[in-house]
């Protein structure tokens, strides 16, 4: 028997014949594929491997919504690995066997943790484990996983069947679906964050600057058919908050001066009072974060994009995947700043993005005093384990070792 360590990414344990994407069946098959061929993954198959995956670019991340046990192995590992026969995949210890061990177990699943009462470390804080999503079917299951809310919706990802723009009839629809799923909840609205990355197919490509610092977020808010389709969404919302207890968050916001004018216009279409919060996602967005909470009612931390700005490496290119380290000491000193400028108002921060998701971090990140967290619905108990397992004074520690690390290496070994 071959064994295999690669990285874990999506938990769960499935094993299947091993097969390229182009063979591959749903549900039964394994299917080994690359990054590039990710957007082109259109079932779910028993497991995945993905060869030289860049595990912080969106198709990676929606791998995550799909939840079939997921690993990320490198060209020449893959090379290891024979198609057609049966293997056996490990999504949370990263274990590959082929051919898989005569007593396959499956994974035992923590259980979910209740929605009441909220999980509170031994200070007293509570820990918000929220639920990022896509559609109604995430939010069923992130209820049903003992999310503490719905901490982000993803809008862009919002279309309709016809494909074209979607209108506020449309937006109505689903938005009351997602928030019937998430009931009693309160759900957390992203308006459309549409970037070179993440494309819609009602929007020309040649629409959005193609680089990951270009034209995204609130940048394109001004945009034609970008426009309508926001005010489209936000009418939508004016007739669901009389019902539903819901948020609204403006994507990739770097200036207040920017936050205030879309906030007021926001305001001025809903003709009702709705909180609205900033995402941060730049370092200079963060680096005024004590002046945020003046006109903002809350804030959340991109980190996905926030390392892609502080590692000057797009998130999107495998190649560049080494560069985007979630373990370097110099984004948790980053970090440790961010949350010594919040202050009194840290329970006002939301971290979004994998960086809380990966082995060992979530300590480090409530040691700092995080303690809200917008995760993928399949991740929810696995974590809500961890924090039930932790202890405040070593999660202290652990985040001062941390921070005063040299190096990656050093910070793998304490974590």
């Amino acid at each position: 028997m071959s064994l295999i360590q690669a990285t874990p990414y999506v938990p769960g344990r499935a094993c299947g014949v091993l097969q390229h994407r182009l063979q591959a069946r749903p549900a039964t098959d394994v299917c080994m594929l690359t990054q590039s061929e990710l957007s082109s993954l259109d079932f779910k198959p028993a497991a995945i491997i993905v060869t030289s995956g860049a595990p912080f670019s969106h198709p990676m991340i929606r791998l995550l919504a799909l939840g079939a046990p997921t690993v990320m192995v490198s060209e020449q590992t893959a090379y290891h690995l024979e198609c057609g026969k049966a293997v056996c995949v490990d999504g949370l210890t990263g274990r590959i066997e082929q051919p898989p061990p005569s007593n396959v177990n499956a994974i035992s699943v923590p259980a979910p943790p209740a929605v009441l009462p909220p999980l509170v470390l031994s200070d007293g804080s509570e820990v918000q484990l929220r639920a990022s999503i896509c559609g109604s079917d995430e939010t069923s299951l992130a209820v049903n996983q003992g999310a503490a809310s719905i901490g982000l919706v993803r809008t862009e990802f919002l279309i309709p069947n016809h494909g074209g723009p979607p209108d506020a009839a449309f937006f109505q629809s689903e938005l009351r679906t997602i928030c019937d799923a998430a009931r009693p909840l309160t759900v957390t609205l992203r308006l459309p964050d549409i970037s070179h990355d993440k494309s819609v197919p009602w929007l020309e490509p040649t629409a959005v600057a193609c680089s990951p610092l270009g034209l995204q977020g609130v940048r394109l808010f001004d945009k034609e058919p970008i426009t309508r389709v926001i005010n489209d969404l936000i009418d939508a919302v004016s007739k669901l908050t009389r019902i539903y207890p819901i948020y609204l968050l403006l994507p990739y916001v770097t200036q207040l001066e920017e936050f205030h004018y879309w906030r007021n216009a926001v305001h001025r279409r809903l003709r009702q009072k709705v909180p609205i919060g900033a995402m941060l996602e730049s370092p200079a967005a963060i680096l005024a974060l004590p002046h945020w909470f003046e006109s903002a009612d809350f804030v959340a931390i991109g980190c996905n994009d926030l390392m892609q700005c502080l590692f000057a490496a797009d998130r999107d290119i495998a190649e560049l995947s080494p560069y985007l380290d979630a373990y370097s000491p110099q984004l948790f000193r980053f970090l440790q700043q961010a949350a010594h400028a919040a202050g009194i108002h840290i329970d006002k921060i939301q971290l979004c993005g994998l960086l809380s998701q990966l082995p060992g971090v979530l300590p480090v990140l409530l040691g700092m005093g995080f303690r809200a967290f917008s995760v993928a619905p399949v991740m929810l108990p696995y974590l809500a384990q961890t924090v039930k397992r932790m202890d405040l004074g070593e999660a202290r520690t652990l985040a001062r070792q941390v921070c005063d690390a040299k190096n990656h290496d050093q910070v793998r070994e304490l974590l």
